[in-house]
């Protein structure tokens, strides 16, 4: 957390949003955890949150693929999290493409109120459009991390998560059964031969 003082000697928070972004399988949520750990080293309050919606690996941590997990809040929405998460000095926020649009607003406050906001979420969708609310949050933060994946074809850096099973609904939880992390090229040839 950053801290200034103020023409009376007092220390002052200053809130900030940072922003993790990228593919499937490139490490967003272990970075969010990571940063969420350290403060929580510092003795920094800590909230983090996920959408209610995600049970992958569990209903109430945020887990990485790699097995990392933290406690977390499932909320329905993002104003749930403005509400319980106001006192926090840190508060992480994960699978953000799922909240609703709100989330910006949400994230600013918080961030107005001195609180260092970490979220993470997937940038792209799986046609390779911009995903949920997450331009507007990379807009928004002080700070953008773009984590890559590995394409499974080539080696090169991930651009996207391909689907490779059927369904065009654009909200669909998976895995590796269900997503491949793929480089531009890798993805253009395979939109192409499907």
């Amino acid at each position: 957390m950053t801290t200034s003082e103020n023409n009376n000697g007092e220390l002052v928070r200053r809130g900030r949003v940072e922003v993790i972004c990228g593919s499937m399988f490139s490490g967003k949520t272990e970075e969010l955890i990571r940063r969420i750990k350290r403060a929580k080293l510092a003795r920094q309050k800590v909230e983090i949150f996920k959408p209610a919606i995600d049970i992958r690996y569990s209903e109430e941590d945020v887990v990485s693929h790699q097995g990392n997990a933290i406690t977390s809040t499932p909320v329905e929405s993002s104003a749930s999290i403005l509400l319980m998460g106001s006192d926090a000095d840190v508060l992480g926020i994960d699978e953000a493409q799922f909240f609703d649009e709100q989330i910006v607003d949400v994230c600013n406050d918080l961030a107005n109120r001195g609180t260092r906001v970490i979220v993470a979420g997937l940038d792209l969708d799986f046609k390779g459009q911009p995903f949920g609310p997450m331009p507007k949050l990379c807009a928004i933060a002080d700070e953008v991390t773009k984590v890559h994946a590995i394409c499974v074809r080539c080696g090169a850096l991930a651009y996207v998560s391909h689907r490779i099973v059927a369904g065009e609904k654009q909200v669909m939880l998976g895995e590796t059964h269900e997503y491949e992390p793929l480089c531009r090229q890798c993805y253009a040839e395979a939109i192409n031969k499907g």
